[in-house]
């Protein structure tokens, strides 16, 4: 990393980020002969320097076996995962190393919850689990499944036109049978950042637990976990300038000790015999078979880069970055923007209307702009908003305005093709 930037000390100015864009070797590319715009943030961001040398290094110096051995290798092996746990536990703020399961990310975080916590007899026939319009495949799918295989019920909070999450009609939706509240903290086509403390609140009052779908908040928000109250959170490391294939679930220690395994393997084991199998506690009972150690190195080392640099101060520059987005695109009354809830985290979906997203997509990769188009795995939120798809261009610390001009100019070659 190329500069040490102070957290808490306001955006991030140009020379901060054209010096932070020297660190992710993939974006001094050009796609088509024109400057990497890359504008898909919320699906996965590039990785810095630190993350690629963090594992290339581990790999090459460091790699073993972990938790199995008392060789050398391992020990140090062990101790390059273990600080990667620890890396986590201080990015949420938990209180405990041993609450943090690492697993490939937050749609298998989700399912560990899905499959272990709303086992019988926790959740039963005639229950329901409680969810938002705007929930991920990967924070609806798994909870079909439990309800399904429990005789349980799914039930939906509607949100308004603006991409907002009805508190109120939450509230009416919590009964009596309601045995968890799992929702999105930031979603991941609208932008919206829910009030989850509120949120949290009302389920509380009732004894409900709360999962949180951290997946678009973790690389945005500051996330305290305490603070918040939640029971779950979950997040993905690829989303954070980390690996894919790694990622975390947080969960309270009385409601993981009394869970379930959901996988059953190595390492998770404290006994086995042909008649009965006793398991390890925190956290190796969820953690079955051989991790991804040198994912879990690469994202301690992720989250280190971003800790350098201070989540807040990332917040405020893609603030900066949606302000200046809103005010170009105000010039297009073609595009329809969908999510225009207010404080909004840097994530901009739209539609124009006759043209096909995957379409304006692709006329805006040959302006060197890359945006997604599609569903963003959300159909239900599509069909609320009566479109097929969408396209949605989104922020990372390392985007500038320059990125953002390049996106309105290849919106405006989409309308003179097109329109």
């Amino acid at each position: 990393m190329t500069i040490a930037a102070e957290p808490h000390a306001g955006r991030l100015t140009d020379l901060e980020v054209a010096r932070l864009r020297a660190d992710f070797p993939i974006l001094a590319q050009k796609v088509h002969g024109k400057p990497l715009a890359y504008l898909d943030n919320a699906n996965t961001t590039q990785k810095p320097r630190a993350v690629i040398d963090a594992e290339s290094r581990f790999y090459a110096h460091d790699y073993a076996g972990v938790h199995r051995a008392v060789y050398e290798l391992a020990e140090r092996a062990t101790r390059a995962y273990e600080a990667g746990r620890e890396s986590v536990r201080r990015f949420l703020h938990a209180p405990d190393a041993h609450e943090v399961i690492l697993l490939r990310g937050t749609t298998e975080a989700i399912n560990l919850v899905a499959a272990s916590f709303a086992r019988s007899p926790r959740l039963g026939a005639g229950d329901e689990i409680l969810i938002t319009a705007m929930e991920h495949h990967s924070n609806l799918v798994p909870w079909q499944l439990a309800c399904e295989a429990r005789g349980a019920r799914l039930v939906v909070t509607p949100i308004d036109d603006r991409g907002e999450l009805l508190l109120d009609e939450l509230e009416k939706r919590l009964s009596p049978r309601t045995r968890l509240v799992a929702l999105v903290h930031v979603s991941n086509v609208l932008g919206t950042v829910n009030p989850v403390r509120e949120v949290i609140e009302l389920a509380h009052a009732r004894s409900v637990p709360v999962l949180l779908d951290g997946a678009q908040a973790a690389p945005h928000l500051p996330v305290d976990v305490q603070e918040l109250g939640c029971d779950f959170y979950a997040f993905s490391g690829h989303k954070l300038y980390g690996p894919s294939g790694i990622g975390a679930l947080w969960g309270r220690r009385e409601l993981l000790e009394a869970m379930p395994p959901w996988q059953g393997g190595g390492a998770m084991i404290e006994s086995v015999s042909f008649e009965k199998t006793t398991f390890a506690g925190l956290p190796a009972r969820f953690e079955a078979g051989t991790p991804n150690i040198a994912g879990a190195v690469g994202l301690g080392a992720a989250i280190e880069y971003v800790e350098a640099i201070g989540i807040d101060r990332i917040a405020a520059h893609e603030q900066a970055l949606l302000a200046y987005a809103n005010d170009l695109l105000a010039e297009l009354p073609e595009v329809r923007v969908i999510g225009t809830a207010p404080g909004k985290a840097g994530v901009i979906s739209f539609a124009i209307e006759g043209v096909h997203p995957h379409d304006v997509a692709t006329v805006l990769d040959r302006e060197g702009v890359a945006v997604r188009a599609g569903h963003h795995c959300a159909q239900p939120l599509m069909e609320r908003f009566g479109v097929p798809a969408t396209v949605r261009a989104s922020f990372g610390l390392y985007n500038t305005r320059a990125d953002v001009d390049a996106f309105v100019a290849g919106l405006r070659a989409v309308l003179e093709v097109f329109h």
